[in-house]
């Protein structure tokens, strides 16, 4: 993969914070997580989650994501001091350990543009699940062609910034009908002077099929497929395909 200055370069992750939020993901994902004695977040980005939870006591948390400018930001969060931060690809980090929980939200598997890719991640999540863990990771929707609202009209918005103030943001895409991949672009410009802070980032779109022909070959088993974060079945027209699983279960003997 391509280093991806949104998430590489501190100028840009400055704002993500801002824009990625504590939201229904991270609450679903926090529910999941009751009675884990150990969660690996995947994709960890600036750590809101992790932090988050490892003020749990009891609950020991790893974070793994491969841009040190988010891990920089993760690292002094409150919490963060209780978080085990690596640096790594979700594609090939082995940790030589095994979790009641493996999350891989925020719809970072979708920076995976690959079958050869997905498949990596998803070994990856087998190898570090324990018998009875479970995993969950999220994509959009393909169906619903989301890319077609990441327009710079329909994507206009205005944010607040601690330091530069009010940020005018916008985004712009492409999509590859035949990679299923898209190409967007991801656009800051403070009112209070002439800096402009972009990005060009590439996401995939598998189908709800193809995940989970994936799923299966990388020996886990989706328990439930979920279409939203708050926690409505999947359907064909549903905006996120979301996959909660395991490990298959041991055949008892006859």
């Amino acid at each position: 993969m391509e280093t991806d200055r949104l998430y590489a370069d501190p100028a840009l992750v400055q704002f993500y914070d801002i824009e990625n939020g504590w939201a229904q993901d991270l609450d679903y994902c926090r529910n999941l997580a009751d009675g884990c004695s150990s969660v690996l977040d995947l994709g960890c980005g600036t750590g809101l989650f992790a932090a988050t939870l490892a003020q749990r006591a009891a609950c020991a948390v790893v974070g793994v994501d491969p841009a040190a400018a988010m891990l920089d930001v993760a690292a002094e969060r409150a919490g963060g001091e209780r978080v085990e931060w690596h640096l790594g690809d979700a594609r090939s980090i082995r940790l030589d350990r095994r979790f009641d929980l493996v999350v891989l939200t925020g719809h970072a598997f979708q920076v995976f543009l690959t079958d050869e890719d997905r498949a990596a991640a998803l070994r990856t999540i087998a190898d570090h699940l324990k018998p009875e863990g479970r995993f969950v990771f999220d994509s959009r929707n393909p169906v619903g062609r989301p890319w077609m609202n990441w327009t710079p009209a329909n994507s206009l918005r205005h944010i607040e910034h601690p330091a530069l103030g009010r940020v005018r943001a916008w985004n712009d895409a492409s999509h590859d009908p035949v990679t299923g991949v898209v190409t967007y672009g991801t656009h800051y410009k403070p009112m209070a002077n002439d800096l402009l802070y972009s990005s060009q980032s590439k996401i995939a779109f598998a189908s709800q099929e193809k995940l989970s022909a994936q799923i299966a070959a990388a020996g886990l088993v989706v328990r439930q497929w979920v279409g939203d974060w708050l926690g409505s079945p999947y359907c064909s027209t549903s905006p996120e395909i979301i996959a909660i699983g395991a490990l298959p279960r041991p055949v008892a003997a006859g």
